[in-house]
């Protein structure tokens, strides 16, 4: 499993217990929490009423009938009220009066009632017994819905208890308040997981898009390419993104200095082997015109070693560049000029006409004295290539993203067995004019040149004959 994914199961399951548990223990307690705030007003309604039933008593004037007449005009009422989702109808409240021995003197419910003993119930047993009375009874034993909350207080008359006032509120309302409650609960809670879980989806990716980015550089460099480092965050990660560069410079560097050794020994004894072979043969007793010949090797086979050497010197000082520091906004047609005016002698040597098809106003930034080396070697070799009386077409186009640099001659073209290895340092085919090999850098140093600045060079033989030469630059 994938470390974002396994960031995000974590916060998931985190979030899932995080939430669920409150989310469910506030639906079970809702009840509850409704319940309280309906029996905190019935204990003032409860006393209020008490008080009142008392001072009527203690004066003698406290008569059944009017608090009878007072609820049935009460019940009577029109009313529609909207209490939120809530559509109240009608007054349901419940009241009933017992004397100090719990006998039902008023029941605003029924008069039928009147004489039974309700000592028996909670909420009258413990007011008589100096207690808070409360009780909660199903109105339908059938019905859970139907539970009614009563709460008593205390009559007094004289400072005598005289009996017990007790206020019964249905908690239909109550229900109907949890029906609409509960699903909005609901949808919170699963808009509250699902914003926590897009969250730690965020996070998870803010935490592993580093080590992607780094283990994508890591790739690349390992399939060769040319890539600068990712930019990575200031954590460990980023610390170890830096580690993880300098195990890879001294790595390279290791790697780097073998292969060259290797590379270099192999192509100076070459040309060592025949300066050697001809400075022996010149101990010995010869004709000056062979002399001379032997002595021209020599000259010619120290001049090639030393090519060799400063073309590796560029070429390693090129490849352990990983970015261009400081980038020109270069003219592509000043660029050639400048190199085409470098090579008029060679060419009207071997009366090349080339032709340049540039606009002024294709531009590319880089730096300019690389691009001009690459370009440079590309002319070269069509120039060497090409045969006496040819000709060498330069174009330039451009989409608006990309550039591509052409360079066109007229030679005898790549051969199939050296199309793969064109690029490859110190492969070099025969040139036509000496019958001699290059360096074999010339084209490596251009491929190296075209990845510094992220583009690409391409080789491909033309159907009427010669080699185009494609530089493709980011504009």
């Amino acid at each position: 499993m994938k470390l974002g994914t396994r960031i995000f199961a974590c916060y998931f399951l985190i979030f899932a217990v995080c939430f669920y548990y409150p989310i469910d223990w506030i639906k079970d307690n809702i009840r509850i929490r409704y319940l309280e705030g309906v029996e905190d007003p019935l204990v003032d309604q409860a006393n209020l009423l008490a008080e009142m039933a008392g001072l009527e008593m203690e004066q003698g004037s406290f008569k059944p009938e009017q608090w009878y007449k007072i609820f049935e005009n009460t019940a009577a009422r029109p009313l529609s009220v909207d209490i939120y989702n809530l559509t109240k109808k009608q007054v349901d409240i419940r009241v009933y009066i017992t004397d100090k021995n719990g006998i039902l003197i008023f029941d605003s419910e029924s008069r039928e009632n009147i004489g039974l003993d309700y000592s028996i119930w909670r909420d009258v047993y413990l007011t008589l017994n100096g207690q808070y009375g409360a009780r909660s009874s199903l109105k339908d034993s059938f019905d859970p819905k139907s539970s009614v909350l009563y709460v008593a207080s205390p009559i007094r008359v004289n400072g005598e208890l005289a009996g017990v006032l007790t206020v019964g509120k249905p908690t239909t309302n109550i229900n109907e308040f949890l029906v609409a409650a509960k699903p909005q609960i609901t949808k919170i809670g699963a808009i509250a997981i699902m914003a926590a879980l897009l969250l730690s989806f965020l996070v998870s990716v803010w935490l592993t898009r580093p080590i992607q980015r780094l283990t994508q550089y890591a790739d690349d460099i390992s399939r060769g390419k040319r890539v600068t480092f990712p930019v990575l965050d200031s954590s460990e990660i980023g610390d170890m993104g830096k580690s993880f560069v300098k195990m890879q410079e001294a790595l390279e560097g290791k790697k780097y200095v073998d292969q060259y050794v290797q590379t270099l020994t192999h192509e100076i004894k070459s040309p060592l082997s025949a300066i050697r072979g001809a400075a022996e043969l010149l101990q010995e007793e010869m004709e000056p015109a062979q002399r001379r010949r032997f002595l021209s090797n020599i000259h010619h086979e120290t001049n090639r070693i030393q090519e060799i050497v400063d073309r590796l010197l560029e070429l390693s000082a090129l490849e352990t560049r990983r970015k261009i520091a400081e980038r020109e906004n270069i003219s592509v047609s000043s660029m050639v000029k400048t190199v085409m005016e470098s090579k008029r002698p060679i060419l009207s040597q071997k009366q090349i006409s080339p032709t340049i098809q540039i606009p002024d106003t294709i531009f590319v930034k880089g730096d300019s004295f690389l691009l001009n080396q690459a370009i440079s070697n590309l002319v070269q070799n069509a120039i060497d290539f090409s045969p006496r009386l040819g000709s060498m077409d330069i174009s330039c186009q451009t989409d608006g993203k990309l550039i591509r640099l052409s360079i066109t001659d007229t030679g005898p073209g790549i051969p199939d067995y050296a199309k793969d290895k064109i690029f490859n340092k110190f492969f070099s085919l025969l040139r036509p004019d000496t019958g001699k090999k290059s360096t074999g850098l010339g084209l490596n140093f251009v491929k190296e040149v075209a990845e510094l600045h992220f583009g690409s060079i391409k080789l491909e033989n033309q159907k009427n004959g010669g080699v185009k030469a494609t530089l493709t630059l980011p504009v």
